[in-house]
């Protein structure tokens, strides 16, 4: 007989949180310390969303892909989680980008990368600076038709190696494009170039553990292995509401309200339902663009082998210019090394590398089995031989080697498309408007300029979670005022 994921679980919440990345962690941490009842559910066996580990033999433990986020992390786990996880974050030191146009080093600090643009790219200071303040003054309620490519050439006209250094990290951080808005550029941008890069020391795995701890003393209930099959409505005083969920095996769980850490495609067409939504937010919400997606190579050092320093991101390309169709193209050779050294998981001597790619769905979503293995096969060679350029003899000391794609992403997430950084910007507007058209339903995850990565995730969670607070709020206000 299965097991049951669900025992033990009551039978209605204040509020059923559908999904466990960090913007469905922090918004149940968020409304559990506000006193509210909350249930978390996870379809995975893990917790964390794309903030996640998985384990092999030989010791290995990877984190799923590339993470860096802004100095603004520090305060928001501070803030919103404890003290004790905002100081595990750190930060990163050497940042490279290596290809035909540069081999550079920085700190990615406003101070280093000022010199870089100065000093290496021959830029005149006062130009960078009036770039610099240009970006700062974006606002994303702004109406700015501008693209991120206009932007560039308007500043930086015939500079192809100056767009490159300034929109490729930015691209792997959120998936955006040169003929995406500016303002999905700049905004993100301007986090990264206060005080540089940082991440969370000791890995995916202990940031989870310490989550879930905090998620628990605050009284959350949290269980994996839960897939939602739908989100329940019924109708009061003429207009449909939330009520709960059903889950798995049809059990029946009621909520005042409930906050999809879903895609919020998923989230509309899947698990609330066209009913429930007027015809013009549908069309909308067809509209909404899917943002791409990626491809990670993990390779695993040998326990008692080491590899010299070679940068803790590594961005590298063979492209004689970037461009966003490159980035993302089936063969593309432009791919960051993420070198995680045995200080980034404090009390061990192992080094693991993780290759990110970024990549689209289609071109991956059709291909039969053994295509599929093929390919897969020719990821980790080709990231095999690019990783050799810097360190020679690493083959040898490789014993373990493991490619993921969309597919795996979609498989895990059940994200839209196997999306790596959820939509497009004007996602932003149907996420933040779902509770209008079904009251009681509400949405943190990656849309628009809120997907910048772990911050904006936990960040949006807060704003999500805040909005929910009074809408219960005004419910139990109401019922009171009726008794």
């Amino acid at each position: 007989m299965a097991y049951d994921w669900l025992k033990g679980v009551a039978d209605e919440y204040d509020v059923i949180v559908i999904g466990s990345g960090l913007g469905g962690l922090t918004g149940a941490n968020v409304l559990a310390k506000a006193g509210h009842r909350v249930l978390l559910v996870e379809h995975h066996y893990q917790f964390g969303g794309l903030a996640t580990w998985f384990t092999r033999k030989g010791g290995h433990i990877f984190d799923i892909s590339l993470h860096g986020f802004p100095v603004g992390m520090i305060k928001s786990c501070r803030k919103y989680w404890t003290k004790e996880i905002a100081d595990l974050i750190v930060q990163l030191k050497d940042i490279r980008f290596v290809n035909p146009q540069m081999n550079v080093w920085t700190t990615f600090t406003r101070e280093d990368y000022t010199r870089v643009l100065v000093e290496e790219m021959k830029l005149d200071r006062d130009l960078v600076e009036k770039f610099y303040d240009h970006l700062r003054g974006m606002n994303f309620y702004d109406n700015n038709p501008e693209t991120t490519r206009e932007m560039f050439n308007r500043f930086f006209p015939g500079r192809d190696d100056v767009h490159r250094l300034l929109m490729e990290p930015i691209a792997y951080a959120n998936g955006s494009t040169l003929d995406d808005p500016a303002i999905t550029y700049g905004i993100v941008f301007s986090n990264f170039m206060g005080s540089g890069v940082y991440t969370f020391r000791g890995g995916s795995d202990l940031l989870i553990e310490k989550m879930t701890e905090e998620l628990k003393r605050n009284g959350v209930e949290l269980r994996k292995k839960v897939r939602v099959e739908k989100i329940l409505t019924e109708e009061r005083d003429g207009k449909k509401v939330v009520t709960g969920i059903v889950a798995q095996g049809g059990r029946v769980i009621r909520a005042k309200a409930v906050l999809s850490n879903a895609n919020i495609k998923n989230t509309i067409f899947k698990l609330a339902g066209e009913e429930n939504f007027s015809p013009d937010f549908l069309q909308q919400a067809r509209d909404v663009r899917i943002n791409s997606s990626s491809c990670q190579v993990y390779f695993g050092i040998r326990k008692g082998e080491s590899i010299p320093h070679i940068g803790d991101l590594v961005f590298t390309s063979e492209a004689p210019k970037f461009s966003s169709e490159e980035l993302t193209d089936f063969h593309t050779t432009s791919r960051t090394f993420s070198v995680y050294y045995p200080d980034t998981r404090p009390g061990g001597d192992r080094y693991t590398v993780v290759v990110s790619l970024n990549s689209r769905y289609k071109d991956w979503v059709d291909l039969s089995e053994a295509d599929y293995e093929k390919e897969k096969r020719r990821l980790i060679e080709e990231s095999m031989v690019a990783l050799e350029k810097y360190i020679p003899d690493v083959r040898a000391k490789i014993d373990w080697t493991e490619a993921a794609t969309p597919r795996t992403i979609e498989r895990y997430t059940t994200h839209w498309s196997g999306t790596s950084f959820g939509t497009k910007f004007e996602g932003l507007k149907i996420s933040m408007g779902l509770s209008e058209q079904l009251p009681g339903l509400y949405h943190a995850g990656s849309v628009g300029i809120i997907m910048s990565g772990w911050l904006g995730t936990i960040n949006y969670g807060v704003i999500t979670s805040n909005k929910i607070d009074k809408y219960l709020f005004a419910q139990k206000a109401g019922a009171t005022a009726a008794a």
